[in-house]
């Protein structure tokens, strides 16, 4: 059987602090009735992503779309069709949303939304919804004082909330004791901190999550640490994002975008073929190597999250 294709716009409609986001409800009558998900609609005949939004917010809501970021593009497959969900992120509309269909709408903080039930393919837009467009990777910091100041000086000065704690110079008792002091900087800025290692590491501290080499992600053939607790994994080609998809990874990196002087011999993904990788990763996923915050806008118009980077953060 040839499954039909629907290619669905949806907005996440971000509120002006930041903390909370708009939610509608979907009514009894239709599938996944009841259920909660992001305000959007089917395209119309040449209609773009964008095009297809701003008349259904308008049809829906009530509201006019000023602003506007691709978010992430979702494939999913349900027994008899596949959806692509063509999610953006709404920064600035006219208007006060309300239901004009009938239909129930919720302002709904972002740390309220694990309570809310999502039709299946709803559930990585979550994720991205979640995450901040910035994620630092920790550099080799051998001296605390030093590793403490630019740590503080990423969460104060650059407003990152979302840290990778890597250090794999340490033993593990010096690396636990790094990740205390770091765990307390990142709770005191509301920032996130998932360590670079074992996810036994969770077990000595109550951290954001879990980070995966590529090599430790391939090895799995399940999900690690719990559902409460963030996963994510290196990896640099198609085969290592199936994996990390598979066994239920929350985000990823995805590099070398371009090439670095860290790894100048291998060769670098480039914007192409990185936007192929992301097309169907199921996931969000920041794009790695040789990444500034100058590239944020462009690795947003080409699917990704955002960027991770040590140098352009570790300063």
């Amino acid at each position: 059987m040839v499954k039909r294709r629907v290619h669905v716009a949806a907005a996440a409609i971000i509120s002006a602090d930041g903390r909370e986001v708009l939610l509608a409800r979907r009514p009894s009558s239709v599938d996944h009735g009841g259920l909660w998900e992001f305000p959007g609609g089917k395209l119309a005949p040449y209609e773009t992503g964008l095009e297809a939004l701003k008349r259904e917010l308008h049809e829906e809501l009530g509201v006019e779309i000023r602003r506007a970021q691709p978010l992430i593009r979702i494939h999913h497959e349900y027994s008899d069709k596949h959806i692509l969900l063509d999610v953006w992120q709404v920064h600035d509309f006219a208007g006060e949303p309300f239901g004009r269909e009938g239909q129930a709408v919720r302002w709904v903080p972002m740390d309220e939304l694990v309570n809310y039930p999502f039709p299946a393919a709803n559930l990585p837009i979550l994720r991205a919804v979640m995450l901040p467009t910035e994620y630092l990777i920790t550099g080799e910091e051998g001296d605390e004082a030093g590793f403490q100041g630019r740590l503080e000086r990423a969460l104060t000065e650059d407003g990152v909330r979302l840290v990778q704690l890597r250090a794999k110079g340490l033993s593990r008792g010096d690396y636990l004791a790094r990740a205390e002091q770091a765990l307390a900087l990142c709770r005191r800025h509301e920032a996130r901190l998932v360590l670079n290692g074992e996810p036994e590491l969770l077990d000595g501290l109550d951290a954001d999550g879990i980070h995966l080499t590529s090599e430790r992600l391939m090895s799995l053939d399940r999900r690690p640490v719990p559902e409460g607790k963030w996963l994510s994994a290196s990896t640099h080609d198609r085969a290592q994002l199936v994996q990390a998809h598979r066994i239920g990874c929350d985000f990823v990196t995805l590099s070398p975008l371009r090439t670095t002087p860290s790894h100048p011999e291998v060769a670098p993904i480039g914007w192409h073929d990185f936007q192929q990788l992301v097309e169907h990763a199921g996931m969000p996923v920041f794009a790695l190597g040789g990444m500034t915050r100058f590239d944020a806008n462009h690795a947003r118009a080409v699917g990704a999250q955002g960027i991770a980077s040590i140098r352009d953060f570790w300063k």
